[in-house]
């Protein structure tokens, strides 16, 4: 999930436009950076609950 990915079939997306896939990559890569997890869960009822959690000082 958090591995950057293309959308090729335009049918799928819920979107009017198409994108990369690239948002939650992105946020791993920052959040990894500053020493931060990342992570994901799905909620029962859709999408999704991301979050971010960093090590306190």
């Amino acid at each position: 999930m958090f591995e950057p990915f293309h959308r090729g079939d335009a049918a799928h997306l819920h979107r009017d436009r198409p994108g990369s896939g690239l948002g939650l990559s992105i946020v791993r890569s920052i959040a990894t950076a500053h020493g931060a997890r990342a992570t994901a869960r799905a909620r029962p009822e859709g999408g999704l609950v991301v979050t971010v959690g960093f090590p306190e000082l």
